[in-house]
């Protein structure tokens, strides 16, 4: 059975915060705002594996009303949700995702972040894909007060 599920996070930006990505701290005059360490790209790949296996969304499992979770390394996240994906009996087939930032660029941090996403999900990293991308200018993440990205995870048993 191949099931497919989809995530997808925002967060606004703003000075004094820390940027991380996939795990990664990103130089950055500009970081992410969130209840946790606001890391959307893991937050985006938790919903789209949780969707994929029917058990609901990170906001079920991790509230941002309860106070555990401030500050929370988001990869804690990460490890929670393959840990009941593969209750159920599923493995990962294949992550992809876009992150969606008009600045710094990404390009050159990309690797690391694939390592550390497939590192802590215990797979391949050829079955994680990140890419990044910009909104040209357009919009909330165009004028750089957020950012956003939208996952893909495809499991099966």
């Amino acid at each position: 059975m191949i099931k497919t599920g989809i995530g997808y996070d925002v967060h606004p930006l703003a000075k004094g915060e820390l940027l991380i990505i996939g795990g990664v701290k990103i130089d950055s005059p500009l970081g992410s705002v969130g209840h946790s360490d606001g890391d959307v790209l893991l937050h985006a790949i938790v919903d789209a594996l949780l969707g994929a296996a029917n058990l609901g969304d990170i906001g079920q499992h991790f509230p941002n009303s309860d106070e555990r979770w401030k500050g929370k390394e988001s990869i804690h996240f990460l490890e929670h949700a393959i840990s009941l994906v593969r209750e159920q009996g599923y493995e990962i087939d294949h992550l992809d995702s876009t992150i969606i930032l008009e600045e710094p660029k990404l390009v050159d941090i990309i690797p690391e972040m694939t390592y550390k996403i497939s590192y802590s999900l215990q797979i391949e990293e050829t079955s994680v894909s990140i890419k990044a991308t910009t909104t040209d200018k357009m919009g909330f993440i165009g004028r750089g007060e957020g950012v956003g990205a939208v996952a893909v995870a495809t499991i099966s048993k």
